[in-house]
């Protein structure tokens, strides 16, 4: 994997209290949108999923939106993304958003932001993808899930540390060329297209 065509974002259903996650969230879609990038994401309208989606569509760009039945309404399924996949459960929704995407990024999100990210996390350190996986440190916002994750380096918990290869930007400019080098200098993935249906 060479070059990066669609970015899978992880993020809040919320907007949270600090008006710099926003701000961070349309800045992103808008480089998303300019360096033609789909944007594969939740699929909601509101909190944050609304501001990065509203952002890349908004400057012209593409949008997929994989979200389960179960949350169409409570979500506010977004209307005006040019793809939107309705799936049967959590499940499916996370396989088909690493099935559609070349590299992931962790906005500021809540409980369900932490697991998406924490299952690619584990995935990749299994040796199942080499897709690059970076947190967006938006006001140091990952500040804890970092110090937890040495945390366990330290006590002996995470012993593949050189597959728990995520990346991390403190600022949203720096997002892409870090995707950018990371596709670049990954080694061939093992299977990426089918691996989850082995899992």
């Amino acid at each position: 994997m060479t070059s990066i065509r669609a970015v899978c974002v992880y993020c809040g259903s919320s907007a949270g209290v600090d008006p710099t996650f926003g701000a961070a969230a349309r800045a992103l879609g808008k480089i998303l949108a300019e360096n033609r990038i789909r944007l594969v994401y939740g699929g909601g309208s509101v909190g944050m999923m609304g501001a990065l989606a509203g952002s890349v569509l908004s400057h012209g760009g593409s949008v997929t939106g994989i979200i389960p039945d179960f949350l169409v309404d409570k979500e506010h399924m977004l209307a005006g993304a040019q793809e939107i996949v309705v799936t049967r459960d959590m499940h499916e929704r996370k396989r088909v958003m690493f099935e559609r995407a070349d590299a992931f990024v962790a906005l500021p999100g809540g409980v369900g932001t932490l697991e998406e990210l924490i299952e690619q996390l584990t995935w990749a350190q299994l040796g199942r993808h080499r897709k690059p996986i970076l947190l967006a440190n938006i006001a140091g916002f990952w500040d804890p899930l970092c110090d937890l994750l040495d945390h366990m380096k330290a006590l002996g918990f995470i012993h593949s540390a050189n597959r728990l290869n995520y990346l991390i930007a403190d600022k949203v400019e720096d997002i892409l060329p870090a995707l950018r080098n990371a596709a670049r200098a990954a080694e061939p993935a093992i299977g990426d297209a089918d691996v989850l249906g082995r899992m």
